[in-house]
């Protein structure tokens, strides 16, 4: 049986890839090596420093990585002001239907500490949580199954008894790895064949969630 739900973040809870690839081009034409957005698409799922390895394979001596970080951070700062954290369809509906029928729920999501609870504070939903496992607190970056088998630890379950809900081929294959059942939400990157026969289920939007355990694993055991 289903007895938690582990999530990723960008472009799964929250339509932020696709605002990083404006705020890279908005960066990349500041520090005169024009967009930079397509980057995102090297480096979907990855933290910082398995990101840092494919920017210096593409843009070697001539990226200073902290004016990149520095410029980015104007355009998101900017955005979010004005705008809010664009959260994708049926977050919060999925979140309350989990809390209310007792799953325990982590995250998994290959970016910061620092970013993760800046957004849950902006949104509030960090109390729906039982484990937040970021980037920075592992060593190595999805696609290894590292993050995933954390919080798995951290949840004190088995990773079969877990569903991963991810939108990126990285992703998948880091759940997948873990041992975990994948979902995939498809968000900038439709899945391959490689992804397909990885996931358990390929979804529209995280509102679908609920329709998959009420009708599945609510009530058989894989």
């Amino acid at each position: 049986m289903i007895k938690a739900v582990i999530f990723d973040m960008d472009g799964l809870m929250f339509d932020t890839e696709r605002l990083q690839i404006q705020a890279w081009d908005y960066a990349g034409e500041k520090l005169g090596l024009g967009k930079m957005g397509h980057m995102v698409y090297k480096t979907l799922g990855m933290n910082i420093e398995s990101s840092r390895e494919i920017f210096v394979q593409e843009y070697g001596d001539k990226l200073i990585e902290e004016d990149l970080i520095r410029h980015a951070r104007v355009f998101f700062n900017d955005y979010y002001e004005k705008n809010g954290i664009p959260i994708k369809t049926g977050l919060i509906e999925l979140l309350s239907y989990l809390k209310e029928n007792n799953y325990r729920l982590a995250v998994a999501t290959s970016s910061s500490q620092k970013t993760v609870f800046s957004h849950f504070e902006r949104v509030n939903i960090k109390e729906y949580f039982d484990v937040i496992v970021c980037g920075d607190m592992i060593k190595n970056s999805k696609p290894a199954p590292d993050i995933y088998l954390k919080a798995c630890e951290l949840l004190e379950v088995n990773p079969s008894e877990c569903l991963a809900l991810e939108d990126s081929p990285n992703g998948i294959r880091s759940a997948f790895s873990a041992g975990l059942k994948p979902v995939m939400i498809p968000d900038l990157i439709d899945p391959t064949d490689e992804i397909l026969d990885m996931i358990h289920s390929k979804l529209l939007n995280l509102r679908e969630v609920v329709n998959l355990l009420g009708a599945k694993w609510r009530r058989f055991q894989l």
